[in-house]
């Protein structure tokens, strides 16, 4: 996995628990729902880089 890839999936992460601290405070439930789904794309990212990594060695 390179760095690049790394920050990007950790930045999409962040952003998706920003999203869902905001949505709790406001209690717009779709904001909650739509940062558990940018954090879980970004964890489902991090295990295929993970998988292409454990490949290459």
């Amino acid at each position: 996995m390179s760095a690049a890839d790394k920050i990007k999936n950790a930045a999409e992460d962040l952003a998706g628990k920003a999203k869902e601290a905001v949505g709790n405070i406001t209690d717009n439930d779709k904001l909650v729902a739509e940062g558990k789904a940018d954090q879980t794309k970004a964890d489902a990212k991090k295990a295929g880089e993970n998988v292409k990594d454990a490949f290459k060695n």
